[in-house]
């Protein structure tokens, strides 16, 4: 999971660029770029870190131009080093002409480089985003097929998630593969256009008329604002799966509750998700509701207001310290715990809790809460989960990679009450999640929690 931002005809598009990913940082704290054309160059800076550590006043006024696209990095595939950072960019006799950012995960990524590399192109990372743009630049300047037919052949040849946008010198291209796994949104500015990985990215550059990419679609903005909107037959690509595979870890966790995606308010669906919790906690007897801030928080809500008990902010989150989840190290997420939450004693001292967290990965976080809370005199803590086990690995752009790492493939949830030291642990059905997201049409993935992977894994095992 990552974030891309792209913004075509704006006098400072750079700027604009920087404001779009700052809104979007959730999605990647291990580094970010953001590369900018004036139409004759396109000028690219990376560096590890947040967008307001690496894009300063000083350092955009070096990117002038109209149009710019960026990136910020959550590590799935390739090292935690700025050569696997995005964008990308193709170098060629006539200079840098293209630059590209993307979100997600190629499952054919060791076929697809093998044959490029067989046809003498090297590559400086191992990051799928160099794979896309490598392989719609070969198709372009050696095949010399347009640059939106290289971006079909894309379509039809990898396997997996991306929802990317490529630009050029004077012009820019959005994409999203045929099962719209990763969120994309697109918006009008007063100028021109923008993309995002979520709709929040286009609310704070005041965009309207905001949208989603299409699965399966491409949009091309040129000229003078002109716009082409190329749908393929998602249906035929999708090798004749009806429905789409939208990750549903996306509203459970990864999304800010003020986007919209999939067609859904993300602040809604979470709501409902807690209210799907406490329909099947009637009997239960519990005096304070406490969210895991702050991705937990809208679900604890819902889980309050449906149970008729107060939400209390009791344990409070250090706003300094990145997202646990996405810290590229264990280490990393082991230190982060500690700095990250601080409980109220005086909301909690001697009270039976539900304690609401979205998700349960390998358990690392949620341990060390627990020990918190019960320093600090909780008398009962029953967790609640507002997704189900996570029991597979993701190949669609999570850090998830082996069974063996996920804690669910370890205990059964009894084991888990005993492991956390907690009173009782009910997990989200996950017939109860998909009302929530409103899966009529079998348009979600739930792979991570069921291990129907809806598309092919050539590339990766378990």
């Amino acid at each position: 999971m990552c974030g891309v931002v792209g913004v075509f005809n704006s006098e400072e598009a750079a700027y604009d660029t920087m404001l779009g990913l700052f809104a979007i940082q959730n999605r990647g704290q291990e580094s970010c770029g953001l590369a900018a054309s004036n139409g004759k160059q396109i000028k690219l800076t990376r560096g590890l870190g947040l967008v307001k550590d690496n894009f300063t006043e000083k350092t955009l006024k070096k990117f002038p131009g109209k149009i710019a696209v960026g990136h910020v990095r959550y590590p799935t595939r390739g090292t935690s080093d700025v050569n696997n950072s995005q964008p990308h960019v193709i170098e060629t006799l006539e200079g840098t002409i293209f630059a590209l950012a993307s979100n997600g995960d190629i499952t054919n990524y060791k076929t697809l480089t093998t044959r490029l590399k067989k046809k003498k192109m090297n590559f400086n990372s191992g990051n799928d985003g160099e794979l896309i743009l490598r392989f719609i630049v070969w198709n372009h300047i050696v095949k010399r097929n347009p640059v939106v037919d290289s971006i079909k052949l894309v379509m039809e040849q990898f396997k997996g998630a991306f929802s990317t946008v490529l630009m050029g010198r004077n012009e820019m291209w959005a994409f999203r593969d045929p099962y719209g796994v990763r969120p994309l949104s697109f918006g009008k500015t007063e100028t021109g256009y923008a993309f995002a990985s979520e709709s929040k990215g286009l609310d704070i550059l005041r965009a309207t008329n905001i949208e989603e990419v299409k699965p399966g679609e491409i949009i091309h903005v040129y000229g003078d604002n002109q716009i082409e909107r190329i749908n393929l037959n998602s249906l035929e690509l999708r090798n004749g799966r009806k429905g789409c595979a939208h990750c549903v870890f996306e509203p459970v966790y990864f999304s800010m509750p003020d986007s919209n995606q999939y067609g859904l308010s993300v602040y809604e669906a979470r709501k409902a998700m807690g209210k799907a919790l406490a329909e099947r906690d009637k009997d239960l007897e519990i005096d304070v509701i406490v969210a895991v801030p702050d991705s937990s928080n809208v679900q604890a809500l819902g889980y309050a207001q449906a149970k008729n008990v107060p939400f209390e902010m009791a344990l409070i989150r250090n706003h300094y310290v990145g997202r646990t989840f996405i810290k590229p190290s264990q280490r990393g997420r082991d230190e982060s715990v500690k700095q990250k939450f601080n409980p109220v004693v005086s909301r909690l001292k001697g009270k039976r809790i539900v304690l609401v967290d979205d998700s349960i990965v390998r358990g690392t976080t949620m341990r060390k809460i627990v020990g918190m809370l019960k320093n600090a005199g909780v008398k009962e803590i029953h967790l609640r989960i507002a997704s189900p086990p996570v029991k597979f690995p993701c190949f669609y752009g999570l850090d998830t990679n082996t069974k063996d790492e996920l804690l669910a493939n370890k205990m059964n949830p009894q084991e888990m009450v005993d492991f956390f030291k907690v009173d009782s642990l009910k997990y989200m059905e996950q017939n109860d999640l998909s009302n929530c997201v409103s899966n009529t049409d079998d348009n979600f993935c739930f792979a991570c929690f069921d291990g129907n992977y809806p598309i092919e894994l050539v590339d990766v095992s378990f």
